[in-house]
């Protein structure tokens, strides 16, 4: 599981890690918010709702092509009675979901994709949902400065090596005779062999695969590889 992180939402603390590049944010801790001794009783009463049981099929359903929607049609039949009863590994089970799980351990408890947790937080506490969804788009605000601080270091960091190159090529390969034609056919001959070492193709074969992308062959995969530098 991806390494998690931590929100503080009304003095409760939340946990939140991403899968893939979904989110997903801990409804045993929001439900803490409520009862910190009883939050396994909180979420399965939310459970029970025809509501909810509604709106976490609608999304299992949009976003899961494995859901078993003939158990979630019973489930719901059978919600709203006094006597019905939902738990998340019930639900789970039966269903084939996705979108809410449970993991056991120190860092245990029942996690959801922030669709689904929110609507939980709705259910909570309406000042609670409007607290936590502030402090995740704090989060992710945070995070997106990271990444583009760290992007615009690699950029140029990949600009040196480029001149480096350039300046190699200057000293070492380009007669003092040749002229600018000449020369500029040598910066791009030697350029192209490096693209070809590296990845595979020149940079106008690259340009020609992809018309409609931005930058060049370099800051294609620099934004995909910028962790190995």
């Amino acid at each position: 599981m991806a390494k998690s992180k931590k929100l503080e939402v009304k003095g409760t603390e939340i946990t939140i890690f991403q899968e893939s590049t979904s989110d997903f944010i801990s409804l045993t801790d929001i439900a803490r918010y409520r009862d910190p001794e009883r939050s396994d009783y909180i979420l399965q009463n939310w459970m029970r709702n025809r509501s909810t049981i509604e709106f976490i099929g609608l999304w299992e359903l949009f976003n899961n092509p494995d859901f078993n929607s003939i158990e979630f049609d019973g489930i719901k039949n059978h919600s709203g009675s006094n006597s019905f009863a939902l738990t998340p590994k019930r639900w789970i089970e039966a269903t084939n979901a996705i979108g809410i799980f449970s993991r056991t351990g120190r860092y245990g408890g029942t996690f959801a994709h922030k669709d689904i947790a929110f609507e939980f937080a709705t259910w909570l506490s309406t000042e609670f949902k409007f607290y936590l969804i502030k402090e995740f788009q704090r989060l992710k605000e945070d995070e997106s400065s990271r990444l583009n601080a760290e992007w615009d270091f690699q950029r140029t960091l990949a600009k040196v090596n480029y001149h480096i190159h350039t300046d190699a090529i200057k000293e070492n390969l380009i007669p003092e005779t040749l002229s600018k034609a000449q020369v500029s056919f040598v910066y791009a001959n030697e350029a192209d062999v490096l693209n070809m070492a590296l990845f595979g193709k020149t940079a106008k074969q690259w340009r020609d695969d992809n018309p409609d992308k931005k930058g060049n062959i370099r800051d294609l995969h620099l934004s995909s590889n910028w962790w190995y530098y």
